[in-house]
């Protein structure tokens, strides 16, 4: 009997029970458990992708990575099991007799190997098993299916165009129908999505969309032509292509209905669509309780429709809203920060701005391009709001010195009368809570005190007294919270954002607030103390007037050429010249409203401020230009730059007091301009190779100072912080640790000697010396001292043996020479103390 049955079980025998009990096994035992594992394994693959409605979705839910698997390795232990279960049952099941698989079901076991290995993204087995069925199985009923599949794979190996001519193929050779098709189109749709195709891309989505069984795949394949639609401005498409997942609804997941309808709303036209009926259609998305989990989406799109309609009010509101509702989607919140920023930018509200697109930066991919984008704006952002402040807080100073004195002390007491009112409300406020909590009234805050217990995290007992020591159940502390916060910041507005001084209710509480904070009560409530506190010494007055008059400069400059913001630039640059600026000043300025009348279409302006610079400056380079535009096209030698060029030329030739006198003399030519900080730091760096590091260190720190936004000012904060100190240091290294060596000449400017006759002497012996890799160079010490310098030797006594032998060669070299490590030798350069180190020798 048993010999019966294993013969009857045997794979060996091609016999009808053998056939049926191989293949039943398989199909309800085997391939059905590694079946629904492959479903699980699907399931967690399609919960944890979530899809990005800002962007073109992909055809299929499945994100790719670059994790490198070892062999044997996988991502998903239900696709491992999956795999598993194939192979089992081609090695118990399989019936492979003369070159012929006998089990039916050995094709579907290989298929889901295949599809297996797809999901765990293990493309290339997998494409080895859809192959052998192809190979194997030529008249099975799953050829299709695995034909697709292939494709599929081979189109995640990025084969996209050998993906599309099979699958081309395919459609054209055999009739595919229902899922088949609508697999086949679908994966196709996608190659020629990758290949930027995406006009043929949209037939094969209809016909996917079309024949799918399921509906998830639906709504995916007719958003997806929704968007390629939006893409070629086809709107009135794209919204016929939304309203087909609309009309799905509760059959798909909320995440495609929902983002149809905004998709949709996004495509409505202010112009010619009914405005109430869109509002009542908006509305209803927010009221509608099924979405709450999209509120935050729904909110930014009733934000874009209010900012299209001009109620910037209204569309701050719901920016805000979305931003207190989000659920984690990064983008919309950059999204949300970013519009913000550029409707407080346009507001002028720059500090405003400046932080929301700080608040945009941390929700964005670091290094992409849009973070690039705005990060640079940013950065330039820095600038305006330093010279915007500058500008704004010297104005007011400015405006209380020019008034009279009656007029100062009705402003002061204006300012007084305010301060008492605020503070007999907080008084008040201080009264009735102590009243409250001394009556043993039931009031809201003391229920609030005795459940205080209960709150999550307490002990469950109140202290002494029933009282709860939590802050914001005790009226006494908030009141005097309240009042603790306006003297220390002053009354500020209930917005974002709330600690910039641009939310403060008024500008004089811009230059009182520390004045107050720091004033003692009697001298609080004083004008005169007030009075007192505003400049007299004209050159206070006048050095503010300077700085005043440069702010605005800077920010016409600013405007007009990092923001294109031609108009604030203009109204900035014709402010300064209304505010009688220095000379240096002036014809800058002249120019600069020239080229932005040109912009603005204003001819006669610009003709006018062109025909001023001639006549009143006719040797001026900003002449040279208007009466020759080619000059400033071709770079000629009196731009900046070319100047620049040229005195950094001389810089690399060591004419370091060329420089230095260069330098101060274009710094004055150039005021106002970018290029300025260049030549700064230029002189600077000449200056400590002349003079050392302490004027080398005083440079930079001034740099630093005075050009804090430009790029020479941050990079010279750089220096001042992490470079400075490193280089402070004028201890000589010991001879032992050096690994080179020089040997140094040295001459007195001015003597009579040739140092370049020497240095050509020198550099004739070097290089006839074979055994060394040596070099010759001619160094600048000091105003006073030239050192010829012979570098690359091993040793101090090597440096010293070799002074000796240029002594006994043919050229005779018997100078007085100084041996010295390259580390001691950066030393002296560097502090100028060569005196130091020859006495320690």
């Amino acid at each position: 009997m048993a010999a019966l049955i294993v013969t009857s079980c045997s794979r060996k025998n091609d016999t009808f029970i053998n056939r049926n009990f191989h293949a039943m096994g398989t199909k309800y035992n085997i391939l059905y458990n590694g079946n629904n594992a492959l479903e699980y394994g699907r399931e967690a693959v399609d919960d944890a992708f979530t899809d990005n409605y800002w962007e073109l979705l992909s055809v299929e839910r499945m994100e790719t990575t670059d994790d490198f698997m070892l062999p044997g390795q996988s991502k998903n232990s239900d696709f491992e099991r999956a795999e598993e279960k194939a192979i089992k049952a081609v090695q118990t099941h399989g019936m492979n007799i003369k070159g012929r698989e006998r089990n039916p079901q050995i094709d579907e076991a290989y298929l889901l190997l295949g599809k297996a290995r797809y999901f765990d993204q293990r493309f290339i087995p997998a494409v080895e098993a859809f192959n052998y069925i192809l190979y194997k199985y030529a008249a099975s009923d799953k050829i299709n299916e695995a034909k697709i599949w292939r494709e599929k794979t081979n189109m995640r190996l990025e084969n996209n165009e050998l993906a599309i001519k099979n699958l081309k193929r395919l459609l054209r050779l055999e009739n595919l129908e229902d899922q088949d098709l609508a697999d086949a189109t679908a994966t196709l749709a996608q190659a020629y999505i990758n290949i930027q195709a995406k006009d043929s891309a949209l037939t094969q989505l209809a016909i996917a969309a079309a024949h799918t069984k399921k509906n998830k795949e639906k709504a995916r394949y007719n958003y997806i032509r929704g968007q390629l639609y939006n893409e070629f401005g086809y709107k009135d498409s794209a919204n016929i292509a939304f309203d087909k997942v609309i009309d799905l609804h509760r059959k798909v997941p909320r995440a495609y209905y929902i983002n149809a309808h905004l998709a949709k709303a996004a495509n409505f036209d202010l112009e010619t669509g009914d405005v109430l009926a869109f509002q009542d259609y908006l509305t209803e998305l927010e009221e509608n309780r099924e979405n709450g989990p999209f509120l935050d989406k729904i909110y930014y799109r009733i934000a874009e429709f209010h900012k299209q309609a001009d109620r910037d009010s209204l569309a701050v509101a719901y920016y805000n809203k979305s931003l207190r509702s989000s659920s984690g989607d990064k983008h919309l919140r950059a999204l949300d920060y970013v519009t913000l920023g550029d409707m407080s930018f346009d507001k002028s509200e720059y500090k405003t701005a400046g932080a929301y697109y700080d608040s945009t930066l941390t929700n964005m991919v670091i290094d992409s391009k849009p973070f690039r984008t705005i990060k640079r704006k940013r950065e330039n952002l820095e600038d305006v709001i330093y010279y915007e402040s500058v500008a704004q807080v010297n104005d007011s100073i400015l405006h209380l010195v020019n008034l009279s004195d009656a007029d100062r002390i009705a402003v002061f007491e204006t300012y007084i009368e305010k301060l008492k009112a605020e503070a007999e409300l907080l008084k008040e406020q201080e009264e009735i809570a102590q009243r409250k909590a001394n009556s043993g009234i039931v009031s809201a805050d003391n229920l609030a005190n005795r459940n205080a217990g209960n709150l999550p995290g307490s002990s469950g007992a109140n202290p002494p007294g029933g009282k709860s020591t939590f802050y914001f159940y005790n009226s006494n502390t908030v009141a005097y919270g309240k009042n603790e916060f306006l003297k220390n910041w002053g009354d500020r507005s209930l917005k974002d954002n709330w600690r910039l001084s641009s939310t403060r209710s008024n500008e004089l509480t811009v230059q009182t607030n520390d004045l107050t904070i720091e004033a003692s009560e009697e001298e609080r409530y004083d004008p005169e103390f007030y009075i007192s506190k505003i400049p007299s010494d004209q050159k206070v007055i006048d050095s503010i007037i300077k700085d005043r008059n440069y702010a605005y400069y800077q920010l016409g400059v600013i405007y007009k050429e990092k923001f294109q913001e031609y108009g604030l630039a203009k109204d900035k640059l014709k402010t300064l010249m209304e505010n009688d600026p220095e000379e240096r000043l002036v014809l800058p300025a002249k120019y600069n409203l020239y080229k932005l009348y040109g912009r603005l279409d204003e001819t006669n302006a610009a003709d006018q401020m062109k025909q001023d610079i001639i006549t009143n400056n006719p040797e001026s380079r900003y002449a040279t230009i208007l009466l020759n535009p080619k000059s400033e096209m071709s770079k000629d030698e009196n731009t900046p730059e070319s100047i620049y060029e040229r005195t950094y030329a001389s810089y690399e030739a060591q004419n370091f007091q060329e420089v230095i006198d260069q330098s101060d003399k274009y710094v004055l030519e150039f005021e106002g301009e970018p290029i300025v900080p260049k030549f700064e730091i230029l002189k600077a760096s000449a200056k400590g190779r002349l003079y050392g590091f302490e004027a080398y260190k005083e440079g930079v720190n001034y740099i630093a100072l005075n050009y804090p936004n430009s790029e020479e000012g941050k990079r010279a904060q750089e220096i001042m912080k992490n470079v400075i100190p490193a280089l402070s240091d004028k201890e000589f290294k010991a001879d032992s640790i050096g690994s080179k060596f020089n040997v140094l000449y040295q001459f007195e400017n001015t003597s009579d000697e040739d140092i370049d006759a020497f240095l050509k002497t020198l550099n004739d012996e070097v290089t006839q010396i074979r055994y060394f890799e040596l070099s010759v160079s001619k160094d600048i010490y000091d105003p006073n001292t030239t050192f010829i310098v012979v570098h690359g030797l091993k040793s101090i006594n090597g440096a010293r043996g070799f002074a000796d032998l240029l002594r006994e060669r043919k050229a005779n070299i018997t100078r007085p020479y100084i041996a010295i490590s390259s580390p001691n030798y950066e030393i002296v350069q560097r502090h100028k103390n060569l005196k130091d180190y020859l006495e320690n020798q």
